[in-house]
């Protein structure tokens, strides 16, 4: 009996992409932080808050580490952070989400400085996400199904 050779494509494993700014995470593992993919970087998220989000795309702008605060703490996050800034890639305009660039000097600094702050639980960073909304055409498409299978009966 002769077998065939096992195609490499059968054999290759889809590799996980390194997370990103992998200090960040050793930095908070007291805090047993969680983490998602979110917008193609990942979500840093400690009990019910996402506190970061980490990013590292090459040949893109607002690689490093996000903050998820909200625009009242800008000024005084700014005064700790004088590299933080504004995410470029949401669109014109001040957002709560601020960036701690890669490209900084300070950046590895400045992100264990935001990991500290986090581990004494400032409160100017983390945002306890919104329900997740149901878009319009999946309770149309629900609402529908439910009078068809009264149409059966």
């Amino acid at each position: 009996m002769r077998t065939q050779p096992l195609d490499d494509t059968f054999l290759a494993v889809k590799r996980r992409k390194a997370v990103p700014h992998q200090f960040v995470l050793d930095a908070l593992a007291a805090m047993l932080p969680t983490t998602r993919p979110m917008f193609g970087c990942l979500a840093v998220y400690v009990a019910d808050k996402i506190v970061l989000i980490l990013r590292d795309k090459r040949g893109e702008t607002d690689n490093g580490v996000w903050l998820a605060t909200t625009k009242d703490h800008h000024d005084s996050l700014r005064r700790e952070f004088p590299n933080m800034r504004s995410i470029q890639v949401l669109g014109g305009g001040v957002t709560g989400w601020q960036v701690l660039p890669a490209d900084a000097p300070d950046f590895e600094e400045a992100a264990l400085r935001a990991c500290e702050r986090i581990l004494a639980a400032d409160p100017r960073i983390g945002k306890v996400p919104g329900a997740r909304r149901t878009s319009a055409s999946k309770v149309t498409k629900a609402a529908k199904s439910k009078t068809r299978g009264r149409d059966l009966m």
